[in-house]
């Protein structure tokens, strides 16, 4: 997942703050990289509602110019006019690897009683699944003839409703599964367990999600070094609530790793904590697992750790490594010192004074 040092060193990376309070903690983390003195270009073409108020488009040409030359793009979060943007980062750069990383360390205000050992990654399939957002009608079915398999009844004389498709495709689901493999021989290199661990509901979707779930199997010939065990994905979700401290690297389908992400924050002590990139063969952006929290906005008391840990993973994207470990150890620190927190760990201080906390502590 590292960027490949460009011939000058420089790396341009596009920056979208997002809306409600998501610029509350993208401004401070950008100013803080950005005293590591690295050789970054940071890019800011008008996005959302800028770009509205510049050339009536939320994602104007120049918008996506600036993304399509740049080494990765670091994103707030989105609610509304920037989710142009995002779509055309996930779907249109092909970022089909979505890492949630949820990592527990002292300070953390886990409700768990021994959080001691969390440490795993969700990578969510980014592009498929019920995703692809092709729904409609349900009485628009009736030409086809499908049958329900479980009710054995026509599915249009289920009731008036409507129907959402869910797709699973043999080439998207190989790319992330590899990319999953590897990912757990690199964490394997760092001291981790380096296994996998597959989530799906293959036991009633068994043409969709059994698809999923033999390709990844299939593929663990060719990674022998990895274990690899597969959950039924509601089995999966409860035990990663009693025992995470078992999983390492878990693989899932995009709406399932959508949820389960979720709840694997919920371990380590909230979203606040959760850190996301998402990756494709060319190109990553990184953002905050969590939402725009319009409830906090203009407070500046929204958590910057998410967004903190996701400038991490970019910095080791884009290959400075050193500076990468470094940020991620500041913010343990500013945690285990315990003094400078967001009220969500039980602190009082503002998002400003958390990202500052961790500039001290970094002595940048």
């Amino acid at each position: 997942m590292e960027r490949i040092e460009t011939a000058n060193g420089v790396k341009r990376v596009v920056c979208i703050p997002g809306e409600d309070a998501a610029p509350e903690a993208f401004e401070p983390a950008v100013a803080l990289i950005d005293r590591l003195k690295l050789p970054i270009e940071w890019l800011r073409p008008p996005v959302g509602e800028s770009g509205a108020k510049l050339t009536g488009s939320t994602f104007p040409a120049q918008a996506r110019e600036a993304i399509d030359s740049s080494d990765a793009t670091f994103f707030g979060s989105a609610s509304g006019p920037s989710t142009a943007a995002l779509m055309y980062l996930r779907w249109g750069r092909r970022t089909y690897a979505n890492v949630r990383p949820a990592r527990w360390f002292p300070g953390c205000r886990s409700p768990l009683a021994h959080p001691e050992t969390v440490d795993l990654v969700i990578v969510r399939e980014n592009l498929e699944d019920l995703y692809v957002g092709v729904e409609g009608e349900l009485d628009t079915l009736e030409p086809l003839g499908w049958m329900s398999r479980t009710a054995r009844v026509p599915v249009t004389t289920l009731g008036t409703g409507r129907y959402a498709l869910k797709v699973i495709t043999r080439e998207g689901t190989e790319r992330v599964a590899r990319f999953s493999y590897e990912l757990a021989r690199r964490r394997r290199e760092r001291g981790r367990p380096g296994t996998l661990t597959v989530g799906t509901k293959h036991n009633m979707l068994p043409r969709s999600d059994g698809l999923f779930r033999e390709v990844v199997l299939d593929l663990a010939q060719s990674y022998p070094d990895v274990p690899v065990q597969s959950y039924i994905v509601d089995d999966l979700a409860c035990r990663l609530i009693m025992e995470p401290q078992r999983h390492d690297v878990v693989l899932l389908p995009n709406l399932y790793g959508d949820v389960l992400s979720d709840a694997a924050a919920g371990t380590i002590g909230g979203l606040g904590l959760a850190p996301s990139g998402c990756y494709g063969d060319d190109y990553a952006y990184f953002e905050s697992a969590h939402g725009t929290a319009p409830d906090i906005a203009g407070q500046h008391i929204i958590n910057p750790t998410a967004t903190l840990l996701s400038g991490a993973l970019m910095l080791e994207y884009l290959g400075f490594m050193n500076e990468a470990r470094a940020l991620e150890r500041g913010v343990e620190r500013v945690y285990a010192e315990g003094r400078t927190l967001t009220p969500d760990q039980g602190g009082r201080a503002t998002t400003d004074e958390m990202c500052e906390a961790v500039a001290r502590v970094m002595s940048v």
